[in-house]
């Protein structure tokens, strides 16, 4: 890989594609859960089946997302020269665009 920002910048946001699926699941289980419950957003009304079963969901797609990204990420920081704090926020928000990209849209 290349030794400067495009790297890092091009690797995540391709991850951030298949990421639209685990940041929906967390806001979908956020939205109806503890947001819910704190007033800031409204439950789904034809979501009556507990949740257990999307923390079945959840937890293994978030999971592998994660350990994917993690895995992605290791060895491209070795290789770039990015200042530790710039390539973090490059690697943390640059997967996030995508999903922005679709809310926005909507």
């Amino acid at each position: 890989m290349a030794k400067h920002w495009s790297a890092p910048l091009v690797v995540n946001l391709l991850l951030g594609i298949p990421g639209v699926v685990p940041f929906w699941l967390l806001w979908y289980l956020a939205a109806n859960g503890p947001l819910a419950a704190a007033g800031w957003t409204t439950r789904e009304p034809t979501e009556n089946d507990g949740m257990a079963l999307w923390l079945v969901i959840v937890i293994p797609v978030v999971t592998l997302y994660g350990l994917i990204w993690w895995l992605a990420n290791q060895p491209l920081r070795r290789r770039t020269t990015l200042a530790a704090p710039t390539y973090r926020l490059v690697s943390l928000t640059a997967p996030l665009l995508p999903t922005a990209a679709l809310f926005l849209n909507s």
